[in-house]
This record gives structure tokens, C-alpha cells and sequence, in this order.
């Protein structure tokens, strides 16, 4: 029984950290995408810094990763198989909007693959509801409209105390944007660098590897640290696209309010515990920074598929969450069915996406991300 539970967990463990590689590619855009826009990094450079600061920031604190792993669900009552059949939601949806483009929420694929997943298995009674909303659908709600706002206003001053701001004096914006880019870059690690260890910290308590209530052990928050930053360090080039040309054409001083409006919410966020979503943060204070320069400037037509996203990505990934958690039930044979579907599920966005490639040499070429048809500008030939 031992040797079963064992090889369960480990096999649940591995695909916490298959997500943790789908995050860090699906966010890496939240921290680099508006200085890659404006120049003031090349794109190779931002997802290596980006990459190496989210390991750093994985290690500075736990409190979200406490939150998923004994807030959001009963640990008493989840099973390793529950985790699984979650992560298998948030995997699925998480490649499907990064094939599209859309920088929908990592963090709340998770949640809602996790919620669905235990509702089925376990019922209401696993679900801590209350915290649920406390500290993740009011935070959803609260963090990008201060961000955005923040942004904007900063935007504003950063026009008005500076005249030339897109001339002579762009060249000090674009400097600053490596700094505020970076701190993003490490406030993402301190966030969504913690889920992983959260939900791995949970399948040891639930499998009897790990007392309830205690914090991610260290070979844990190693293992989620350097998993986000490999994802990271891919480039999650399709959402860099949007983020950086599809809302808004950004310009430096632009770039730098957004990140360090960004910076500012998720580390406040991160303190407080909340589950915060980066990548609705990062949105939030890229439009602002548009609103703030010059309205008409945000394309809102991209907002608005950007906010439908938001709110149909927990429910979504809850949906197949609960599907996938009630193939298990039939044992171990629905074990392999829900593996086997979702290996078939990331052979087949890989192959479509392969069929309009967005890469770091073409990543700014358009705001338009390629799925069924070849809407963007070629990709350029380098000898």
C-alpha cells in the first residue's frame, strides 16, 4: 500500500511541476513583455533574467503556498488522486489560452481545477469557500484595478514632469524598465512561484509524507523554484505578443509605470497571502499605462476577449477538473485514461501551434497571434 501511495504521489508531483513549467512560460510575458516592447531589453536576455529572478523570489516567502495547501481545501479530506485530476484542468487550460494569446490567470486554472477536482471527490465540505473568497476572487477583482489606476496616474506624471519623455530623455525610461522589469520578475517568483510548492505540500499531506498545516519543505521549493524559472526562461513567446503590442503600443516611460505599479501589487499580495493572479495585475497596469497616456490608444477590442477569459478560466478549469477526478474514480484504470488524455491533450496544441510559430525574432513583428490561419507578418531569416 505504501509502494502504491508512493509511486501515486510521485506521479502527482512530476505534474505539479509540468504545470510549474506551463506557468512560467504562460507568465513570463507579465514581467518582460512591456521592456522587450519598448527595447530596452532584448527578448533572450529579458526571459534569462526573468527566469533566474523567479527562482530567487520562489525562496523568499511561503505564505501563498500555506493558502493552497490548507486554505483554499480541506487537506484532511484530499487525496493525491484529487491534486491530480486538478493540475490536469489547470495544465489544459493553461496551454489553450497561451495558444491563443490570451494571458488569462495560471493561478486560477489552478484553483479551479483543484475546486472542481474536490467537489467531485469529496463534495462541498472540501471546499473552504470563505477563503476562497477573501483571498482570491476579491483580490482578482481589487488588484488590477489598482494597478491599472496606479499606472495611469504614474503615466501621467512621468508625461507632464518630463516633456521629451519619448525623446531625449526615453533612453533613462528604457534603463529604469530593466530595474522595474526585474523587481516584477522576482515579485512573480514570491507569487505564483509558491503554487506549485502549495499544491506538492499537499499531495505529501494528503499521501502521509508530510504533517497538515506545516510549510513546503526545502527540496520542494527548489524544485517548484527552478521548474517556474525553466518555463520562464522558454519565453511564452505567444502571450509576450499580446502583452507587449496587443493592448497597447507602449512606449518606455509607459513601460516603466506599468511594471512598477505591477511590482507593487504583487508583493503586497504575496505578503497578505493572497492568491493573487499576475498576470491580471500586469494586464491592469499595461492599460492603465495606455488610459493614462491616451485612451483611445488601448486597443479595448483585445481587453474585452482578455476580460472573458478571466472570468470563464477558473470555471473552466474547474469543469475539467471535476471530469477528469470523475474518470478516477474509476481506479487506477482511470488513473492512465486521465494521463493518457492529457498527454493527447499537449501533443495537440503543441502541433497546432507549431503550424504559426511566435518566436523571440518575430515576437513584436504584429499584435496578432496566429492559430488556425497565417494572419502575421513572416517570420524573418537570419543566416
Amino acid at each position: 500500500m505504501l509502494t502504491s501511495t508512493l509511486v501515486i504521489v510521485a506521479i502527482v508531483i512530476i505534474t505539479a511541476l509540468a504545470f510549474d513549467f506551463t506557468n512560467g512560460f504562460h507568465d513570463s510575458a507579465n514581467a518582460m513583455a512591456t521592456s522587450v516592447a519598448t527595447g530596452a531589453l532584448k527578448p533572450r536576455v529579458a526571459v534569462a533574467l526573468a527566469a533566474v529572478l523567479n527562482v530567487a523570489g520562489a525562496f523568499m516567502s511561503t505564505e501563498v503556498a500555506k493558502t493552497i495547501s490548507s486554505g483554499i481545501v480541506d487537506d484532511t479530506l484530499i487525496t493525491p488522486i484529487m491534486v491530480f485530476a486538478g493540475l490536469t484542468g489547470a495544465i489544459l487550460w493553461n496551454l489553450l489560452t497561451w495558444l491563443l494569446g490570451m494571458p488569462s490567470s495560471s493561478s486560477h486554472a489552478l484553483f479551479g481545477g483543484l475546486i472542481g477536482a474536490v467537489l467531485v471527490s469529496a463534495g462541498v465540505a472540501g471546499v473552504h469557500f470563505g477563503v476562497i473568497i477573501s483571498k482570491i476572487l476579491l483580490p482578482a477583482l481589487a488588484a488590477p484595478l489598482v494597478a491599472g489606476i496606479a499606472a495611469a496616474i504614474a503615466t501621467r506624471l512621468a508625461y507632464r514632469i518630463t516633456p521629451d519623455a519619448e525623446g531625449k530623455s526615453s533612453g533613462i525610461f528604457r534603463h529604469g524598465q530593466t530595474i522595474s522589469a526585474s523587481m516584477v520578475a522576482l515579485a512573480h517568483g514570491t507569487s505564483d512561484g509558491q503554487k506549485t510548492m502549495g499544491v506538492i505540500t499537499l499531495v505529501l499531506v494528503a499521501g502521509g509524507f508530510q504533517a497538515s498545516g506545516t510549510a513546503p519543505q526545502l527540496w520542494v521549493i527548489l524544485c517548484a523554484g527552478l521548474a517556474i524559472g525553466l518555463g520562464t526562461y522558454s519565453g511564452g513567446w505567444r502571450i509576450m505578443r499580446t502583452l507587449g503590442k496587443g493592448l497597447v503600443d507602449i512606449k518606455a516611460p509607459q513601460g516603466f509605470a506599468a511594471e512598477t505599479s505591477t511590482t507593487a501589487a504583487i508583493l503586497a499580495s504575496s505578503h497578505l497571502g493572497f492568491g493573487l493572479s499576475t498576470t491580471h495585475v500586469a494586464s491592469g497596469a499595461i492599460m492603465g499605462s495606455g488610459v493614462g497616456r491616451n485612451a483611445a490608444e488601448v486597443r479595448w477590442g483585445v481587453a474585452g476577449r482578455m476580460a472573458i477569459t478571466w472570468l470563464v478560466t477558473l470555471p473552466a478549469a474547474a469543469a475539467v477538473g471535476a471530469v477528469a477526478a470523475a474518470i478516477t474514480l474509476l481506479g487506477p484504470i482511470g488513473v492512465g485514461i486521465v494521463l493518457a488524455l492529457l498527454v493527447v491533450g499537449v501533443v495537440a496544441v503543441l502541433v497546432v501551434a507549431n503550424r504559426h510559430k511566435v518566436t523571440a525574432d518575430n515576437v513584436h513583428e504584429t499584435h496578432e497571434v496566429p492559430v488556425t490561419s497565417s494572419t502575421s507578418a513572416p517570420t524573418p531569416t537570419h543566416a
